[in-house]
């Protein structure tokens, strides 16, 4: 965009409107140029919100109405307190206030007096006395910190899909998982192993593969189930026992031809078998303590739960993607919902069914991965949003922004940026809510974990809203209450005893990586893009090299992630051409050849002079780049698992869709040649890379 083009700067009636319900006029482009958001754009943003202001009248008379609403309101919509400090809040004079507490107590505060800063941490409820009677807000008393670690500690990140074994069906699953933290703990001395979001999906033929594109963030999906290892399982006999043999053939048959390289890894094809066995399993009558368990879980999951299974029952019935369902089923109040609820009460409960054992499962890997000596466990991971379709953006629809979706703004490793195609959360909506939707969301992942990554933490803070049939570079970002965001992820992480891992990758406005810091959120660090800094905040494509005891400490180090390419590939120069050839790098592929080159190479330089380079082969090189990481002060460090069997392939190609079987690779060696657990649990490069991150001897 040039000087000449840029649009013109926003009235001012529709600017002041965009900034008081947090929507920006303009932004700090990648290359540091301060650029006007459209006019257009704000009042589709400003749509989005409920707000009409198509018109300048229309805009002057929303700005009106806002400031009388303010005027008049007694208490705001939420109040949100940090521990130890005074609530921000200053009541009227002559206003008397009481605190009902979260455990049932309440705390009178005399008239004109502020919020004391002694009140326990948790969900209460302010009220304020008026002619009219009681007005009440939410108050949420979060902690000032997240828990971090107690020490430093290393482990694998892997997709768990892509991890399989002999007993898997066609991909892998939560008994693989038992597997490798069980191996990995014990016998390597690792402390986490992260994984991918299990989130509940759409099927891909309607969506696609990608794990960051779920059904619900608020259930994992049954597909990760090992059908033999559950508890009913050993009470299958007759008929029904052979037809689940049966379905432990075919499986077989998915799980040989994925590696034998003759398949990619087909998530449907597995769970049209899994379903017809687990089918069978719900026939099978609990046992008490399987029924205790189980009506203890569906009572604390209440209405979401029920929710959720009657979304994926009407999806079996009548489509998957809500928006073409029946217009009386579109949304979870109409009559018509609770009608053929009761129609479909047999699905429905077979889907409550499958949460709870999803659940139980969880529960298990995460106590074997603390029997293994895990310092950590289980880090899950929370995708930053769900398809529009989908289970979650049904039950949360009056929540979640429409002909909007979420994305990123071009900047200098996605020249186009990204539209993400999620609707994000509507900030209004969560403030009239006390923020209730998003703290049950973050319990639910918080709830087996020993730690949680939460994709694109940026959004806490902000999320770039693009309207729809819009371009990319036409959006804007929209504002988030981040004390509020922050405080309800304190308070949730802190009564269930995780750490929180933030990724903070690409352009970070000023001063969120140090406020997240503050409040305990480690951040994450990737070698390959470990450079200097822009001076407004973006990574510098030209930026130099970070050396290690300049890194962070409240941080997780690694060399790779699932979306960029592996370390095998980056260090054989193999990810230049297939980035290049399906557009998403800027210059030749000489260009980028030379350029890949040279910063391999400064890395390699850098790695030596650090005392850490002992060969120029693969192996050592792989090794050695972790020892270099392990010189780093930060508090976490992960191995990307494929790296340890030579993986020149990435799990996702950003940018592309059928151009690259995103999100459908096993795990391979150098060759191309799927390799299972048991042989990466073997692979050499285990115990080297182990040693490299703990300072060991290799």
């Amino acid at each position: 965009m040039t000087a000449t083009d840029r649009p013109e700067p926003a009235p001012e009636a529709l600017a002041e409107l965009a900034r008081a319900k947090g929507v920006d006029t303009w932004y700090r482009a990648a290359d540091g140029t301060v650029r006007p958001v459209p006019r257009g754009t704000l009042t589709r943003v400003l749509a989005a919100l409920g707000v009409d202001a198509s018109t300048p009248e229309r805009a002057r008379t929303a700005l009106e109405a806002h400031r009388r609403e303010q005027a008049a309101r007694p208490l705001p919509p939420y109040v949100i307190a940090r521990e130890g400090r005074p609530a921000p809040l200053d009541p009227a004079p002559d206003t008397p206030l009481v605190v009902d507490l979260e455990d049932g107590g309440s705390r009178d505060i005399p008239a004109g007096r502020p919020l004391p800063a002694d009140l326990p941490l948790g969900y209460h409820t302010l009220r304020a006395a008026t002619p009219d009677g009681w007005a009440s807000a939410p108050l949420i008393v979060a902690p000032a910190r997240i828990p971090a670690p107690e020490r430093r500690g290393w482990g694998f990140a892997a997709q768990l899909y892509a991890v399989l074994s002999d007993d898997s069906w066609g991909m892998g699953d939560l008994g693989d998982l038992k597997t490798l933290v069980q191996w990995s703990g014990r016998t390597l001395g690792a402390d986490f192993a992260l994984i991918n979001p299990l989130h509940a999906m759409l099927p891909a033929a309607h969506a696609d593969h990608s794990p960051y594109w779920p059904s619900s963030r608020l259930f994992p999906d049954p597909v990760h189930l090992r059908v033999d290892a559950l508890p009913e399982y050993p009470a299958l006999t007759g008929a029904d026992r052979a037809t689940v043999r049966e379905l432990a053939d075919r499986a077989d048959q998915l799980r040989c031809r994925v590696l034998d390289g003759t398949a990619l890894i087909d998530r449907d094809a597995v769970w049209e078998l899994k379903r017809a066995a687990l089918q069978l399993l719900h026939r099978i009558p609990p046992t008490p303590e399987r029924l205790c368990s189980y009506r203890d879980f569906t009572a604390r999951e209440g209405s979401t739960l029920t929710d959720f299974a009657t979304a994926r029952a009407f999806a079996d019935a009548h489509g998957p993607d809500w928006r073409a369902w029946p217009a009386g089923l579109r949304h979870p109040a109409s009559p018509a919902v609770a009608e053929e609820r009761q129609r479909l009460a047999g699905e429905v409960e077979f889907h409550r069914w499958l949460a709870w054992l999803v659940d139980d499962r969880l529960a298990d890997v995460q106590a074997a991965a603390e029997d293994a000596g895990m310092a950590i466990g289980v880090v899950h991971d929370l995708a930053v949003g769900v398809h529009p379709g989908g289970a979650e953006a049904w039950a949360l629809q009056d929540c979640l922004a429409t002909g909007v979706a979420a994305g990123a703004p071009p900047d200098a490793f996605s020249a186009q940026g990204q539209n993400w195609q999620i609707p994000p959360w509507r900030p209004d909506a969560l403030a009239r809510t006390g923020y209730a939707p998003y703290a049950a969301l973050v319990r639910r992942v918080f709830r087996h974990a020993g730690a949680v990554r939460l994709d694109h933490v940026m959004g806490l803070f902000r999320l770039w809203w693009i309207p729809e049939g819009s371009a990319i570079s036409e959006g804007t970002y929209v504002r988030y209450d981040r004390e509020a965001m922050l405080g309800v992820l304190a308070l949730e992480a802190l009564r269930a005893g995780v750490s929180v891992i933030g990724e903070d990758l690409g352009t970070v406005e000023s001063g969120v990586r140090d406020e997240l810091a503050a409040r305990g959120v480690l951040g994450t660090s990737v070698l390959w893009l470990t450079r200097e800094t822009a001076p407004f905040g973006a990574e510098d494509p030209g930026g130099a090299i970070v050396p290690a005891h300049r890194w962070r400490r409240q941080c997780l180090a690694t060399l790779t992630t699932h979306d960029l390419p592996s370390t095998a590939s980056w260090l054989s120069g193999d990810h230049v051409e297939p980035r290049h050839r399906h557009g998403l790098l800027p210059g030749t592929l000489t260009e980028e050849r030379k350029a890949a080159d040279e910063w391999r190479g400064a890395w390699l330089d850098e790695v030596s002079r650090a005392g850490c380079a002992t060969g120029d082969d693969l192996p050592a090189q792989l090794t050695d780049l972790h020892s270099y990481l392990a010189r780093t002060p930060a508090l976490l460090l992960a191995a990307w698992l494929p790296d340890l069997v030579g993986d020149l392939r990435s799990p996702n190609l950003p940018g592309t869709s059928d151009e690259h079987p995103n999100w459908q690779l096993p795990v391979a060696d150098a060759t191309g040649r799927p390799v299972t657990l048991a042989r990466l649990s073997t692979a050499p490069l285990a115990r080297a890379v182990a040693a490299a991150l703990t300072g060991g001897p290799r």
